[in-house]
């Protein structure tokens, strides 16, 4: 008898899935808190009563240390988006479907990387390097 391949997960797989994003999702607002605190920083300790040079170096500092801390945390809110669009595709019964190839995504990548929209396969196939064609001479 052939095997019959599945096109998507069983409502309890998904629930199982649910319970992990949720999971990954509060921790990621957690960390996107304190990543907006750290740049927007508000009721920071001043460097006003420190000497001019270590002023200056303290200054460029804070000012790399910040965009820095804004660049992760707009790297997190993507993460967030992510997430959230993982759990509308739960919603809708096709989280775990491979948008390039429809295959199911394998269980052991979506428990580490819940918000995958590509299996193993078609995420190899889109990093691969195109093949250039070779350069011809015009002379």
């Amino acid at each position: 008898m052939a095997k019959v391949e599945k096109n998507k997960y069983s409502d309890k797989e998904l629930q199982e899935f649910k319970k992990i994003i949720l999971a990954k999702l509060e921790k990621a607002r957690e960390d996107l808190k304190i990543l907006t605190e750290a740049y927007v920083n508000n009721g920071e300790n001043d460097i006003n009563d420190t000497s001019p040079t270590f002023k200056v170096l303290e200054e460029g500092y804070q000012v790399m240390s910040k965009e820095e801390n804004a660049r992760l945390a707009a790297r997190q809110q993507k993460f967030i988006a992510s997430l959230e669009g993982a759990l509308i595709r739960i919603e809708n019964k096709t989280y775990g479907v491979c948008r390039e190839t429809g295959k199911l995504i394998a269980k052991e990548r979506l428990r580490l990387v819940p918000h995958a929209t590509l299996s193993i396969d078609a995420k190899l196939q889109q990093n691969k390097p195109k093949p250039t064609l070779p350069k011809q001479d015009l002379d």
